[in-house]
């Protein structure tokens, strides 16, 4: 499974590699139901995008954002403040007396106070990181979809619910962020050889056991530990991630665009350090072959999977 990827997020330079064009009405609505209090979440580069508006959709879209994390920066300096008189409160008792409950207090408040002043150096920062762009299950990511014979960027969730399903789909199967290639005309059916996207990404990562990636058996009563590793291409370039996406709609409730990622067995590096799935980047002659599939010829769809970009995938611990 990919469990978590380095994304192309930047809107600008993905209309630039590919001449198309970007759905700005599914972005204002994405950051408009965010904006009124949905639980979207959206990389921090899918908002820096936006920084600098060109035209009256994108300044929209701007002020959407603008109105979020100004009422995130509100409830953050609020908990912040409850925070720091907990942590007062908690230094007072202890000099009259130690006791399990003023130190657990004095403890989760110095945690907190840390982790709500990471959240306000985030919203507030200029400078990009690395983390930015990186997406796991249940987060927005760009996706290139065709419409009319046109390329078409569109914001969607990385958890595929498919249309005609009930929301609690999301529950039921929480791992729909993947696709595997060998259900692909079963449980995915309704979309492959119809709802084709591509998600540009330039890393994945995996958990692993540790002991598989040592490649040995646990010993007797030796508990296993869980290992995040990074895997990047061999020449490092951006890879065109095949992957199935839906528009569920309900009444009553709004519009989700959401996609998942298909995966196949590994190549024999990823497999030699423990893990079983890996991603399917295609090739770029087969773009838009692989965005306009033809429901009635599902071979020429598999043929494009199979004729996939295969480079060598190094690895290391996750930082």
């Amino acid at each position: 499974m990919c469990y978590s990827a380095q994304i192309l997020a930047d809107y600008r330079r993905f209309v630039r590699m590919f001449g198309a064009t970007m759905s700005l009405k599914e972005f204002a609505r994405l950051f408009f139901e965010r904006a009124e209090g949905s639980k979207a979440k959206i990389p921090k580069a899918m908002e820096d995008a936006f920084s600098e508006p060109q035209s009256a959709d994108e300044f929209e879209i701007k002020a959407l954002i603008d109105k979020f994390n100004a009422d995130q920066v509100t409830k953050l300096e609020q908990d912040l403040f409850k925070q720091r008189a907990r942590l007062v409160d908690a230094e007072r008792a202890l000099q009259t007396k130690v006791t399990k409950a003023a130190t657990e207090s004095m403890r989760i408040a110095t945690d907190k106070i840390a982790w709500t002043r990471g959240k306000l150096d985030d919203i507030q920062r200029t400078e990009p990181k690395a983390r930015d762009s990186r997406i796991f299950p249940g987060h927005y990511a760009l996706v290139m979809v065709m419409e009319n014979g046109q390329r078409v960027i569109k914001p969607m969730r990385y958890q595929c619910r498919v249309a005609g399903t009930p929301a609690s789909f999301d529950v039921k199967y929480p791992g729909t962020y993947n696709a595997r290639i060998d259900n692909l005309e079963g449980f995915w059916k309704p979309l492959f050889g119809h709802s084709h996207g591509i998600l540009v990404a330039s890393v994945f990562y995996e958990n692993v056991s540790k002991a598989k990636m040592d490649g040995r058996e646990l010993a007797e009563g030796e508990k296993d530990e869980n290992v995040v590793l990074e895997f990047k291409p061999n020449p490092a370039h951006e890879m065109l991630v095949a992957c199935l996406w839906s528009k569920w709609t309900s009444p009553g409730q709004p519009d989700l665009l959401s996609f998942a990622a298909i995966t196949d067995d590994p190549p024999p590096e990823i497999a030699a350090v423990g893990h079983d799935r890996c991603i399917i980047p295609i090739k770029h002659e087969n773009i838009d072959a692989w965005l306009n599939p033809n429901p009635k010829d599902l071979a020429s769809s598999r043929a494009i999977l199979d004729d996939r970009d295969r480079p060598y995938y190094e690895h290391r611990l996750a930082a």
